[in-house]
């Protein structure tokens, strides 16, 4: 309890006292109009050279419609980034002004808001804080992570930190079976169990037991994480169709009993208790019912089914608490990538509807113990050739035509604010991320070497980015994609690891409608020849073409990522 409070406690009893009732002291009468504002700051996770900290500030003063709250530090901390406030530092002095969003503070209404930032040393909590030039009163607050520890659950706190990772044999076989293919055979990827069939094995492929003996068989002495995609939700991805599947819309009791209930019966086996097994939940699912649905442009009727329905939010919820139970399992729910999720409409929506599954079911946060962006997908790791902050001639580069407004260029940058963003939305602070580099290296000799000419934001931005896909919505087997960063361990900050989750080599969808009793159906993004819908700004779809059905080896894409691959092989 801070000095401040105990001090209101005690001048209510002083009243009571006299009075013979504490119903009779008035705010005033005690001094809390004295006190136009409390802060409570509060470190909720801090590592050898970073922390975030959360800050809630009320206000007891007239109603405000903005605001403004400020502190110095003693020491050498350092903001990287920020949300639900604007934040700036020069020196050790901070500033943190309302977001367009937030700046209405009633009387007696509180904010919140957090941040990143990295020190050295010491991390002094700061003694003083204003709000709009007033002092306030420091509340509670803290550090609640001091040293973390790990989870409670038994479970580490990065699974891919000294740990080897599987190898699925059976797309070794197929990588090292082409021209150059050894170079990378030996590379981890994701095992794909995107129907019931998956489970046990389709045609007389290896199931699920079958790879997890194999990573057994790995392991040896040491560590061995075994990454698995779930991904088999009622009306699945339904805003396209070459991933579609094998449950209808409302078929979400099958998708319980039938898919998700006999993963766990098998995770959950003792076999495998010596095994940490990463599990991608449901790619392609939540983020579907804020983009694709509603009044936009890009909602689609199976989008608004699923919201309608509620579904996805049901089957992601079922499918945390049941594999979170088991205690080495860990469960990194799909957060779409910067070219879906990046924009303001998106952005912090997305975030609330992955809580609310977290929360479904059964589940709790304690079952997430992270996030994967660009699953499967082509958006560049890092741009260094521009950045969201760059101008050119007076002109924002948000204002290009690649850009369109996005707060975000790169899937680093995302992976890193979005993470902020999901812990101020209630998930725990040490949360972290994957980055699914399989696909998204834009090597090559079309690689640029430095900006774009100032000419205008145009041909500085296309001039200048790694990814060349004609528009930032493509997802289809992309013409001119390469591989990129090599699958590794803690690379930055807030990043659990670089993944290859989507196996090099096997196709987005097929280039033209092929029967199949997959469940797959046939999606003109997917066709070179297709001029794009509102998805990708009606652009051509920029697939390659001759590919075949989703999940199926894919040669002619397999030489091209490897061709373009940046680091290059």
């Amino acid at each position: 309890m801070s000095r401040s409070r105990t001090a209101v406690l005690a001048a209510l009893a002083l009243v009571a006292g006299a009075s013979g009732t504490a119903l009779a002291a008035t705010p005033a009468e005690v001094g809390i109009a004295a006190i136009p504002c409390t802060v409570a700051y509060t470190v909720q996770n801090q590592w050898d050279t970073g922390f975030t900290a959360a800050v809630t500030v009320t206000n007891n003063s007239a109603a405000k419609s903005s605001w403004s709250v400020k502190w110095a530090y003693a020491g050498n901390q350092r903001i990287t980034s920020g949300w639900n406030a604007k934040i700036t530092q020069s020196g050790t002095a901070v500033t943190a002004a309302n977001e367009s969003y937030n700046g209405t503070l009633a009387t007696g209404g509180s904010v919140s808001f957090g941040f990143q930032a990295s020190y050295s040393g010491t991390n002094a909590l700061p003694a003083t804080f204003t709000l709009d030039g007033v002092t306030c009163n420091v509340d509670g607050g803290g550090t609640t992570d001091p040293d973390p520890d790990p989870d409670p659950s038994g479970k580490v706190d990065n699974p891919y930190t000294g740990a080897k990772v599987y190898v699925n044999p059976e797309w070794s076989a197929k990588a090292a079976a082409e021209t150059g293919g050894s170079r990378i055979s030996n590379q981890p990827t994701g095992v794909w169990l995107d129907r019931i069939a998956a489970i046990n094995g389709v045609n007389g492929g290896m199931g699920l037991r079958d790879h997890l003996d194999a990573a057994l068989a790995q392991k040896g002495t040491g560590e061995e994480v075994v990454q698995l995609v779930v991904y088999d939700l009622p009306g699945r991805d339904c805003s396209a169709l070459a991933s579609n599947g094998e449950l209808g819309p409302t078929e979400i009791d099958r998708y319980k009993t039938e898919f998700i209930d006999p993963i766990a019966a098998i995770l959950a086996d003792s076999k495998y208790a010596s095994l940490r097994i990463v599990t991608t939940i449901e790619i392609d699912s939540l983020p579907n019912l804020v983009t694709n649905t509603g009044s936009k442009a890009t909602a689609t009727p199976a989008c608004d089914t699923m919201l309608a329905n509620g579904n996805y939010v049901k089957g992601v919820g079922y499918a945390l608490n049941k594999l979170g139970a088991i205690p080495n399992v860990y469960n990194y729910i799909d957060a779409g990538h910067h070219g879906w999720l990046g924009w303001d409409d998106n952005f912090a929506p997305s975030a609330q509807i992955m809580y609310q599954a977290a929360n479904a079911e059964g589940a709790t946060v304690d079952d997430v113990h992270g996030f994967i962006t660009n699953t499967a997908n082509y958006s560049a790791l890092k741009e260094n050739n521009f950045t969201v902050n760059d101008t050119v001639n007076g002109t924002t580069v948000r204002q290009s035509k690649w850009v369109d407004w996005n707060r975000y260029v790169d899937e680093l940058s995302y992976a890193q604010a979005f993470r902020n963003q999901l812990v101020s939305v209630g998930f725990n602070s040490g949360i972290g991320m994957l980055i699914d580099t399989s696909r998204n290296g834009w090597g090559g000799t079309a690689r640029p070497t430095g900006p774009g000419a100032t000419t205008s934001v145009d041909t500085y931005v296309d001039g200048g980015r790694y990814d060349r896909r004609i528009h930032v919505g493509n997802w289809c087997n992309q013409s001119g994609a390469g591989l990129g960063e090599r699958p590794q361990a803690n690379p930055a900050t807030g990043i659990d690891a670089y993944v290859w989750m989507k196996p090099p080599g096997e196709s987005d969808g097929s280039s033209s409608a092929i029967a199949n009793d997959e469940g797959k159906g046939f999606d003109r993004m997917c066709d070179p020849t297709y001029t794009g819908n509102a998805r990708n700004g009606n652009n051509l779809s920029g697939a390659l073409p001759n590919a075949p059905l989703s999940g199926h080896w894919f040669s002619a894409q397999f030489q091209q990522l490897m061709q373009n691959a940046y680091p290059p092989l």
